[in-house]
């Protein structure tokens, strides 16, 4: 069989839109065709998929029978699908026949085959029609215990042997798994972080509709793969009577033909399809930012983001510059929402509030029916103080994991590990550094509790440092990473380390950092389940920005001779002398996780010369190698 070249241009298809009915109708059909397919409850349906409306529709009818969910994008490499998925043993997997990235279609065929392979446990392998009239030869995917199929042909050979007229909800107790996630596995093997279905439900509707306010006749539109807990978040809204947009591609495309660039891309989809809630990471504001795009006054076609409410915000820290930035030159009347939960909760603890004022630098509250306060190191509550220390969560909550995969002692162990071994058995430790301002009730968050930096006892966030490098050298600095170091015998304190990417105007020619990039598709959906006048709007693109670059051997990083010396007295001026790291040295590559978080941890523990296997889901993870050869060299 002869495939288009993975340089094949993507053509753009057209926009699609699913009513209510029309979506419960569909959910429907895949219903009994899983049930035909002997899923029953209990029983785990996987997805290798982008983010698009058989996506969703997939999801919901495997959770209506009572099957486990859970989803991994197909920009993913195959040993972090399989690090992810092998654990918990699928009968079902959902696969794109193929994945649009930069305008350029991306075959998966290879990797379902590898994949397949090692998952004995799969009795169907269903494809999607991702990017149409691809092609996609399901001869050729081997399953020792079943058959692969097309997802028309799983509907048409399953679904008409099913008896119900209507769709069936399996009756099941409030607890009962509905979703599996997984930590980030960026220093070993992901864990399987198992959500139960109303704790889920009761904490999304309760961030959608009081914290967010989003209701019927709103549009939510949240930039995020399959992966992230913000697609699970995304899909909820749905039971809010909102309609959701949903969109698997880069932000950054189409390219205006004008200039070039695709920084208009998302402000004209939100125009377009009458967005009233926006969320995405902090880093692609920030990215925003960098560039002084003001949309509202565009050179080329600018647009008007009339129907913008609210802006959400997460994955990082939101830089306070970027709150400024946000209501200059994004909208001057919206509710900037940077929020903070994690997928450990799939929700909030930390949240925004239409009824508060915007701090610039703050999360606006505690997320409602949160007892989350701040901890020190020694246990002791300081919330009321305005320092700095763990989040905790002092009272259950409903959006805690009902387990750990596997069921059982193995499992139950992680959990404990995981949340209740730091400061005992009744307080959930969250691993975020933060701090609550007394004034206005708002938290800051300050960065991960294993990146807290500690010279000569002082704690600050890296989050601290980033807002400086980001308010003062966007220009100069295209990125940055910091670090606290001790290794054991050889300092008796820690020293802090600030590695910046250098923007591109300080490197040499001969410094070609290759971009290495990976697949994604871009779709846009907007729906309801009941048969409401709420829509699914789908709209597909095609690409991701590339923030992620292999490390050259020979690269030459130029460091500005005064640079260092200007970073350090603005670090000292802007936060303190405590603050000022030690080291600046350049570097060719920060190393992020595939939702684009950084990797503070792994490069900590390379610094501290500890031996560590660094897991799959490190999305650029050669670039370790170049810390690891700076840590023996300094």
């Amino acid at each position: 069989m002869k495939t288009p070249s993975p340089s094949l241009p993507l053509p753009n298809p057209p926009e699609s839109t699913y009513r209510g009915k029309d979506l419960r109708a569909r959910v429907h059909r895949c219903a009994l065709s899983l049930r035909e397919a002997g899923v029953v409850k209990g029983d785990r349906v996987a997805g290798f998929v982008g983010n698009h409306a058989n996506t969703v529709i997939a999801m919901l009818a495997a959770t209506s029978i009572g099957a486990l969910w859970s989803s991994v994008s197909t920009d993913t490499g195959v040993n972090a699908v399989l690090e992810r998925l092998r654990q918990i043993e699928p009968v079902v997997l959902f696969v794109d026949n193929a994945s649009p990235y930069n305008g350029k279609v991306h075959p998966t065929h290879a990797k379902v085959v590898e994949l397949t392979a090692s998952l004995d446990s799969l009795r169907y392998v269903v494809v999607f029609d991702a990017v149409q009239g691809y092609g996609f030869d399901v001869e050729l995917v081997k399953l020792p215990n079943g058959r692969c199929m097309t997802f028309s042909d799983f509907l048409a050979t399953l679904s008409a042997n099913g008896s119900s007229a209507t769709l069936q909800f399996e009756p099941l107790p409030p607890d009962h798994p509905v979703y599996i996630l997984y930590s980030s596995g960026t220093t070993g093997a992901p864990k399987p972080i198992v959500h139960g279905a109303l704790g889920t439900l009761i904490q999304h509707k309760k961030e959608h509709a009081l914290h967010g306010d989003i209701g019927p006749g709103d549009r939510l539109f949240y930039f995020t793969t399959t992966t992230w807990m913000m697609w699970h978040w995304l899909v909820s809204a749905l039971a809010s009577g909102a309609s959701i947009v949903v969109y698997d591609g880069s932000p950054f495309r189409p390219l205006d033909p004008e200039d070039g660039k695709g920084d208009m891309a998302m402000p004209r989809l939100i125009d377009e399809l009458h967005i009233t809630h926006f969320g995405t990471s902090a880093k692609y504001l920030s990215i925003l930012e960098q560039s002084a795009l003001n949309p509202t006054k565009h050179p080329h076609r600018p647009v008007q983001l009339r129907t913008l409410k609210a802006i959400f915000s997460t994955g990082s820290p939101l830089a306070p510059s970027t709150f400024d930035y946000a209501y200059s030159s994004i909208h001057p009347d919206i509710m900037l929402g940077s929020i903070t939960g994690g997928t450990d909760i799939i929700s909030l603890f930390g949240a925004s509030c239409p009824i508060l004022p915007v701090h610039s630098g703050e999360i606006q509250c505690r997320g409602l029916g949160m007892a989350v306060s701040i901890f020190d190191y020694a246990g002791r509550d300081i919330s009321a103080t305005d320092d700095a220390g763990d989040l905790v969560c002092t009272v259950p909550f409903p959006a805690q994991p009902v387990m750990f995969w596997p069921p059982g002692p193995i499992g139950e162990e992680k959990y404990r590990k995981s949340y209740f071994e730091h400061f005992g058995p009744s307080i959930w430790h969250h691993g975020d550094f933060v701090k609550l301002n007394s004034k206005t009730g708002g938290m800051e968050m300050l960065g991960r509790s294993d990146g807290v930096l500690k010279p000569a006892g002082v704690r600050f966030g890296s989050a601290e440092i980033y807002n400086v490098i980001l308010k003062h050298f966007a220009n100069e600095v295209e990125d940055s990473l910091c670090i606290g170091r001790r290794r054991n015998g050889i300092e008796n304190d820690e020293t802090v380390v600030l590695f910046v990417k250098l923007a591109a105007r300080y490197k040499s020619a001969s410094s070609s950092a290759s971009a290495s990039t990976s697949a994604s598709v871009s779709s846009s959906i907007s729906a309801s389940t009941s048969a409401s006048s709420s829509t699914v709007s789908i709209a597909n693109n095609g690409c991701v920005k590339d923030l992620m670059a292999t490390v050259n051997d020979n690269d030459a990083l130029l460091m500005p001779p005064d640079l260092v010396s200007r970073i350090q007295a603005t670090i000292r001026k802007e936060l303190s002398a405590r603050h000022v790291p030690t080291i600046i040295v350049a570097c060719p590559e920060i190393p992020v996780t595939t939702n684009g978080k950084k990797v503070e941890n792994a490069v900590k523990q390379i610094l501290c010369g500890l031996n560590i296997k660094t897991g799959a889901s490190v999305a650029n993870a050669g670039c370790l190698e170049w810390y690891r050869r700076w840590a023996a060299e300094n």
